[in-house]
């Protein structure tokens, strides 16, 4: 029998050495085991957690060593290190945990891979995969309908899949971000959206460009705006803005000043409307229970 993981991508942010590993399951709804395992094993991992049957792993960039245990440390990711463009994810397990590499090897995305160890039985397995490196990128739309026709979301995920086509890196996400439900300037559920991308590095500054193209071409709005963050992960200025976007009314300027704040840059589609929710849309992108939730039915912590 033939199983493989489906496609595995290596997001760097160099500034922070930080690599987000994401990782398709060939199960349909993925192995929580080995988020739990990863977790405990592997000191370089930041945080993880599974989305259907994709693994998010953040690491800190560099080695650390495994203390492996049968059941209760049983398999991890020893290091990860880049080497030019590409980067170079160690993994290593015992028993059937150690036979990961060679399952990986097929995936999508991968350019090759090394067996240090086979594995199995009770044995450790070892093993070095490569894949390119690419650049996590994360951008907000807003306001491309009308109150009598048009959804944002819709044709979001339209654009996501668009700018996979095209070549420039994968769609991994959609979010819908629940924005204050009292805005009288809303169209219906004064909702917006992120996308987030893993691109290539050479297309980092074209994908905006590419998404201002197909929603001018596709808006039916004159108010659409996009936003576009380069990063692992929202900053607390972000989340603490789109949290902000929930309760109240927010500004134009608000949203400009976190956008400068962050390096985000806005891009006005055919207007200047979509801007505050296209911002808000990042803050929350990687939380898409919170993101979802009204004002009222979110905890907060102090």
């Amino acid at each position: 029998m033939n199983i493989s993981y489906k496609k595995i991508i290596a997001m760097v942010d160099e500034q922070l050495d930080l690599v987000e590993l994401v990782e398709e399951h060939p199960c349909p709804s993925g192995s929580e085991w080995m988020i739990y395992q990863y977790s405990r094993t592997s000191p370089n991992i930041l945080s993880a957690w599974r989305d259907g049957n994709k693994h998010h792993y953040v690491f800190k960039l560099g080695k650390g060593e495994l203390d492996l245990v049968p059941s209760l440390s049983a398999a991890g990711i020893e290091g990860i290190s880049l080497n030019g463009d590409e980067v170079s994810i160690t993994y290593a397990g015992l028993a059937g945990a150690g036979v990961g590499v060679g399952l990986r090897k097929d995936a999508e995305n991968v350019i090759s891979t090394e067996i240090i160890e086979k594995g199995g039985g009770s044995k450790l397995g070892k093993g070095v995969l490569i894949t390119p490196m690419m650049e996590k990128l994360t951008v907000g739309i807003d306001d491309t309908d009308t109150k009598e026709e048009g959804a944002t979301w819709v044709l979001a995920n339209e654009v996501g899949q668009l700018i996979e086509q095209k070549g420039m890196g994968y769609y991994l996400d959609h979010t819908i971000t629940q924005l204050f439900p009292g805005n009288p300037n809303k169209t219906q559920n004064c909702v917006s959206i992120a996308l987030t991308f893993a691109v290539y590095p050479k297309y980092k500054y074209e994908v905006g460009k590419e998404i201002k193209k197909i929603l001018k071409e596709k808006t039916l709005s004159n108010k659409t705006s996009i936003a576009v963050y380069c990063g692992i992960t929202p900053s607390k200025s972000m989340r603490l803005y789109t949290l902000n976007a929930k309760r109240e009314m927010v500004s134009i300027e608000d949203a400009k000043m976190v956008a400068m704040r962050n390096n985000i840059d806005i891009i006005e589609v055919t207007g200047n409307g979509g801007i505050i929710g296209a911002v808000a849309a990042l803050g929350l992108s990687e939380n898409h229970d919170m993101a979802s939730k009204l004002p009222e039915d979110i905890v907060y912590k102090h």
